[in-house]
């Protein structure tokens, strides 16, 4: 996980990495997103989509309106429906008259303890984008790439003009991402991993952090540290049986503590998806190897 730089950071000015893209940083930085949420508008001949319009913050809903200036919106897009990333969809919709495109729904009721940003409760999007289906403007063509893992209803977009993927959380330009159960699951999250992996993508663009320029060998990279804290458990459990608040201090030398809970359920969730291959088990709280 990098350290947040120093500011001054960009919040509501508008950058263009590519002629089909620009984006706004979003007002809300936070040991989870960094700087800030990151939207991106598509497009530049007079259609654009606007690419996870991030919180519900007056401030940033007025920098979109003004970076998207005389164009049409085309679609307003989802990636996931943490409460980073989707709020401030309704209220644009409002304003723009576009449908509200992407990610399914998802509300998660559940008793355990979370440390990374609740879901959005009021996402209600017009469409949901199955894997494979586009949307299209005058000049761009965004495909949905479904990856679950970071939540069960994250998708990426793909730009095929331009060879860009933009991300959401699955691959992020600053840290690896969150995985939190009950709706996180490890074993998603790799298979997504590997999917993306085996495309030929030419950069990423995430929700959060810098433009990946060199995609497929940081996703190698994702999936190499993934195998290393899987065997980190494994290593642990053959020398003891463990709590899952055992494993912490064993695995994360210097973590932050506000970063304690996401790692935790990190850990968690390795635990469930080697349980259901068949290499550890449990009783009520303690975990050992099969």
């Amino acid at each position: 996980m990098a350290d947040i730089p120093p500011k001054p950071w960009p919040t509501g000015k508008v950058e263009r990495p590519e002629p089909l893209v620009a984006r706004i940083l979003a007002p809300n930085p936070s040991p989870y997103t960094f700087t800030g949420t990151q939207t991106y508008i598509v497009g530049t001949e007079g259609e654009v989509a606007v690419i996870d319009p991030g919180p519900n913050e007056p401030e940033h809903i007025d920098a979109i309106i003004q970076a998207i200036g005389d164009d049409t919106v085309v679609a307003i897009m989802c990636t996931h429906t943490h409460r980073d990333h989707s709020p401030a969809a309704a209220p644009l919709a409002e304003k723009t008259g576009a449908p509200i495109v992407g990610c399914a729904p998802l509300v998660i009721e559940t008793d355990l303890p979370r440390a990374d940003e609740s879901f959005d409760t009021t996402y209600a999007p017009d469409r949901v984008l199955e894997d494979g289906e586009a949307m299209t403007g005058r000049g761009w063509t965004l495909r949905a790439v479904h990856t679950p893992g970071h939540t069960s209803n994250h998708l990426c977009f793909a730009l095929e003009e331009s060879g860009a993927l933009f991300t959401g959380d699955h691959v992020m330009g600053w840290s690896t991402s969150v995985v939190i159960p009950p709706d996180g699951d490890m074993g998603d999250y790799m298979a997504s991993l590997d999917k993306l992996y085996n495309r030929e993508d030419r950069v990423y663009y995430s929700a959060h952090g810098a433009p990946i320029e060199k995609p497929r060998q940081l996703v190698r990279g994702m999936i190499g540290h993934r195998r290393q804290r899987e065997n980190q458990i494994l290593r642990h459990l053959g020398e003891k049986p463990l709590r899952l608040p055992d494993f912490v201090p064993l695995m994360y030398k210097g973590l932050d503590p506000r970063l304690n809970k996401a790692a935790q359920m990190s850990v968690q969730a390795h635990l469930i998806d080697l349980e259901r291959r068949g290499r550890v088990t449990h009783s009520e709280d303690l975990w050992q190897t099969i």
